[in-house]
């Protein structure tokens, strides 16, 4: 095999390849005798069908994917030699082929650039922590009581009023039919909360155990069955049991019966909740801060075909005239995007930094611990999805990335109450606010390693 670089003119190289048609007609030969095992032709026993005749009947389908199986082989070996890093798919222009003839074509190829980083410690940045007061502790501890409330039998000749819990059987009928669905049995329901049918917590309101009482309600618009959606309903119900709400007391009982070990924990672990979903959001803005910094800082000739594969990740699911109304900007980011990739990938590499699969794994369960009940559709979501482990491993690794350049860089930490999060947060949130998630390092990582090989 003979290469050469026919032309380089900034990222894109363009080699010229030759393939000797010896080594073409070896490997033919090599197919042939494999055929010769496979193929069976009347009049010729398993195994004894002559190579000439195959060849006669199947020449062309055989040349066909012995030539493509040579120019996978030969076009990563080219590239290889001549140790270039690809951006994205090469491209293959055949100037001669056949058989009897050398296999001569053009390799097309678009590099990563090469990337110098600048010293990453003179950057700055904020790291935030939330100081969550007692009153919002406390506010919270009362939403959970509300939210756990327990319930005691009333006295038999007590009525019902809003804020008690009704325990009923019911037959509701539509214009004098039973429907699917049209029986319920021990059905509780806490008055003023509306939340059975608009309106049906009211009608209770007054009811006493044993009581029998009929209530009209319409249907929900979006019932299942389009036919009952919006009906005029009649609900035949019998009061099984008022109840009233327990005066709750938030003390270690009510704490040990939310599964924490006193009331001390539970303040701990409610404070840690609110804390951790005001930190990820403002991890973020101080993500934003050092990326900023590290695009700013650093000029990175970016491979056109990279560009177009990633406005098309991010446009896939636009309309046509989106597209073209937001292209301008659409492009921008997509740059912005490879850019902080490349950037990135390079730090991670220059530190050595991988992410393991026990690291992948742990991550998977946390995730699981993560959605009770769910555990089982997050796991085979996983092992039905590769693409998504891989995806997963990619962030991990942008984590680790981001993690050591705050090690390096000026990082200072702010306190703050949790007004002044929100106020970070919703800046940080407003409609056009380019956050600079950039392409994933590790894609970027694997774009230089792809060898797949489309035809011109």
């Amino acid at each position: 095999m003979k290469v050469e670089v026919k032309s380089k003119k900034g990222l894109r190289t363009i080699l010229s390849v030759i393939v000797d048609k010896k080594n073409i007609q070896t490997k033919m030969d090599e197919r042939l005798r494999e055929l010769q095992k496979e193929v069976a032709l009347k009049g010729f026993r398993p195994g004894k069908v002559p190579p000439e005749l195959i060849k006669s009947q199947f020449g062309k389908s055989i040349y066909g994917e012995v030539v493509d199986k040579i120019l996978k082989e030969s076009s990563t070996k080219a590239i290889n030699e001549k140790k270039l890093k690809v951006a994205g798919q090469p491209k293959i222009d055949l100037k001669q082929f056949g058989e009897g003839k050398d296999l001569n074509y053009e390799l097309q190829i678009d590099c990563l650039p090469s990337v110098t980083l600048k010293n990453f410690e003179k950057f700055k940045a904020t790291s935030f922590k939330v100081k969550i007061e007692d009153k919002i502790i406390e506010e919270k501890l009362k939403e959970i009581s509300d939210q756990n409330k327990q319930f005691e039998d009333k006295k038999d000749d007590e009525k019902a009023i809003s804020g008690d819990q009704v325990i009923f059987d019911y037959s509701a009928t539509v214009d004098g039919n039973k429907f699917d669905g049209s029986e319920g049995k021990g059905v509780q329901l806490e008055l003023g909360k509306d939340l059975f049918l608009k309106g049906f917590d009211e009608q209770l309101v007054g009811v006493k155990k044993n009581d029998k009482k009929i209530l009209d309600a319409t249907l929900p618009a979006n019932h299942p069955k389009k036919e009952l959606a919006n009906k005029k309903t009649k609900f035949e119900c019998r009061i099984l049991n008022v109840k009233k709400p327990k005066i709750g007391k938030i003390d270690d009982e009510f704490a040990k019966f939310m599964g924490a070990k006193d009331i001390k924990d539970l303040k701990f672990l409610i404070e840690k909740q609110i804390s951790g979903q005001y930190s990820q959001a403002l991890n973020s803005v101080t993500k934003k801060e050092i990326l900023d910094q590290i695009e700013k800082n650093h000029q990175v000739d970016l491979p056109q075909n990279l560009i177009d594969q990633e406005i098309s990740i991010m446009t896939q699911n636009l309309k046509l005239e989106d597209k073209e109304k937001h292209k301008s900007n659409n492009e921008k980011l997509a740059k912005s995007r490879i850019k902080l990739g490349l950037l990135l990938n390079e730090y991670g590499e220059k530190n050595n930094l991988k992410v393991s699969d026990e690291e992948v794994r742990n991550e998977i369960q946390k995730q699981i611990k993560g959605m009770p009940g769910q555990e089982k559709m997050v796991l085979e979501y996983y092992q039905k999805n590769p693409s998504a482990s891989q995806s997963l491993k990619g962030s991990l690794y942008e984590e680790k990335i981001i993690e050591l350049i705050k090690s390096k860089i000026n990082l200072t930490s702010k306190e703050i109450n949790i007004q002044e999060a929100e106020k970070i947060i919703a800046e940080f949130n407003k409609p056009n606010v380019d956050t600079k998630a950039p392409s994933n390092p590790s894609t970027a990582k694997n774009k230089s390693k792809s060898k797949k090989i489309s035809k011109k």
